[in-house]
């Protein structure tokens, strides 16, 4: 193998101006061989998280950088043999002498399990200049992990800490200058703020293990000095509860939440935001919705009350299409857009994340079911794109589903209104000169006071209220 014929593949820009990206996943190691199309790496961007194939055939030389670094657009990030080479790696490029043991007999050399090759760890390359971990701020404070804060939310307490550290285990081999740790053991001591030099290693060969990172957390955790059991009085006597020895999680704000968070302050103190409510009886719409579900027009097809929802604000747009629209602060011009990109708000693991149908206007009602089912499922599975998140003119948000009455929600940059929906639940409504129950839902439209007043947004809300009261309006409105 020669160094012209490897090929370094560099971090691309899969959005629009990106500027960086975090490697989550290395679904290859070195010596492996690859073909073109195939994808190598799961990176998150501050938008999405996309999956990157590599474009040529060839092996495996070298991962530059562990998963959890964020890498800048254009730094190379894998190197591939495309000469034809062995399919071993070099283990000059991906692990440095420094990090090798010294004079170890080859018994002592951790083996892949089925395979003759040696396996590498990822990360003891040199870091280039380009690449950059993210400060912490304030003084070094463990954190739990991802799981600990599940089961805090779900039981309502964090688990016990071990009450001692865990038993001395051998050394790191002698001549180790950097700890010997996998990739997920490194970025968990990352996360959890903890030096991997000062970890007793209890894995083959003097390798740090997940335990060994936990055992290292839980010994840093100073006990609070208590009174002695004897002199205590018995009110006292009281074990401390299991959710003191960790009192806070620090969660890095990074990607998708990190990109939320910008825009939500830049467009909250950028746009003058306006928000007006109205309550209104949708009944005939939840009657509505269920004759859809048995319509085989809609066989197969996602139909709830969100997507008369969607159907009637885009009737609202067409019959007040001024409210469609976007300021140009540089030009000072307001863009009236002739197409409506529907965003519409989906929670997902990541963060909140807004993709639009794109060219909502134009579609049928079972086209936009359709579409809606897509986007749903898409974003559920975290593969939303960055182009499917880009370009929205108005947005849906439905706090309804978590029982929520209503909201003040703030626009999406670039936009010019967000329609927020409540919970639809009966409620003793005046119908018809008398009192019952019907299905009643509070709707909050905020928009940008800019370029939207107070006439054309109230008449935009009020035409969503009335459609969803007599759907049929759907048909005359149209």
């Amino acid at each position: 193998m020669t160094e012209a014929s490897v090929r370094e593949f560099k971090m691309p820009d899969v959005g629009e101006g990106l500027t960086e990206a975090e490697i989550l996943k290395w679904y290859v190691q070195p010596g492996d061989t690859v073909t073109d199309g195939q994808v190598v790496c799961e990176v998150e961007t501050a938008k999405a998280a996309v999956e990157l194939p590599i474009p040529y055939d060839g092996v495996v030389r070298d991962l530059h950088f562990p998963e959890g670094t964020t890498v800048d657009v254009g730094t190379a990030i894998i190197a591939v043999d495309v000469g034809g080479g062995s399919a071993a790696p070099a283990p000059a490029t991906a692990q440095p002498a420094a990090a090798q043991p010294a004079a170890a007999a080859p018994a002592e050399e951790p083996k892949a399990a089925g395979s003759g090759r040696q396996p590498v760890l990822v990360g003891y390359g040199v870091a280039t200049s380009s690449t950059r971990r993210r400060p912490r701020k304030g003084p070094e404070v463990p954190v739990q992990q991802a799981s600990t804060a599940i089961q805090t939310e779900l039981n309502g307490h964090a688990p016990t800490a071990p009450a001692a550290p865990a038993p001395q285990a051998p050394a790191a081999p002698a001549g180790t200058d950097r700890p010997l740790a996998k990739p997920p053991v490194r970025k968990l001591a990352k996360d959890l703020g903890v030096d991997l030099t000062t970890v007793v290693p209890t894995g083959p060969d003097g390798i740090i293990t997940r335990e060994d990172v936990h055992a290292a957390v839980a010994a840093a955790v100073p006990a609070a000095p208590e009174p002695s059991v004897a002199s205590a009085p018995a009110a006292e006597r009281t074990t401390p509860a299991s959710y003191d020895t960790t009192r806070e999680t620090r969660i890095p704000v990074k990607g998708v939440r990190k990109a939320t968070a910008a825009a939500m302050v830049g467009s909250a103190f950028t746009a003058p935001h306006v928000t007006e409510f109205v309550t209104v009886d949708v009944t005939r719409t939840m009657k509505l919705v269920e004759e859809l579900k048995a319509d085989k027009e809609f066989a197969g097809l996602r139909v709830n009350p969100l997507l008369l929802i969607a159907k009637a604000l885009l009737v609202a747009i067409r019959r007040n299409p001024d409210v469609n629209a976007s300021w140009d602060e540089a030009a000072q011009e307001i863009v009236v857009k002739h197409y409506v990109n529907l965003g519409i708000a989906a929670a997902t693991p990541r963060g909140l994340i807004v993709p639009n149908i794109k060219d909502a206007h134009a579609k049928t009602l079972p086209q936009l079911a359709e579409s809606l089912g897509e986007l749903v499922s898409t974003a559920r599975d975290g593969k939303t794109s960055p182009a499917a998140m880009q370009g929205g003119t108005v947005t849906i948000t439905n706090v309804g589903v978590f029982g929520v009455d209503t909201g003040t929600p703030i626009l999406n940059p670039g936009e010019s209104a967000i329609l927020a929906v409540g919970a639809i639940k009966p409620q003793p409504w005046v119908h018809k000169g008398k009192v019952k129950p019907r299905q009643v839902t509070t709707l909050a439209l905020s928009f940008d006071h800019r370029l939207v007043d107070g006439e054309l947004g109230s008449k935009v809300l009020a035409d969503v209220a009335a459609i969803l009261e007599q759907p049929k309006r759907l048909i005359t409105w149209a």
